[in-house]
């Protein structure tokens, strides 16, 4: 039905408020604070899940560095997570 709205927008002599119509119901007008909040919040926990399949290997140079940033970085997403969780959807 949307496509028929939208065909007939497109074709000669028809009005623009027909074709703005029919685009904007299929696309929404701005992304809510929302959903940019739920996607951040799911790439931080694939970053953790990242982290934690990890596996050290101490024979080598610098792994121990290497796990201590790993562990830090870590601590630094669980945060940001709590903190996205408890300013709610539309907070920023």
């Amino acid at each position: 039905m949307a496509l028929f709205s939208l065909r007939r927008g497109l074709e000669s002599g028809a009005s623009r408020k027909g074709a703005h119509t029919a685009v904007a119901t299929m696309t929404p007008e701005t992304a809510t604070a929302e959903s940019t909040q739920a996607q951040i919040v799911r790439g931080l926990c694939e970053l953790i899940a990242a982290l934690d399949r990890r596996v050290p290997h101490v024979e080598r140079v610098g792994e121990i560095s290497i796990a201590r940033a790993a562990a830090g970085l870590r601590s630094e997403a669980l945060k940001r997570i709590e903190e996205l969780e408890r300013e709610g959807p539309h907070g920023s």
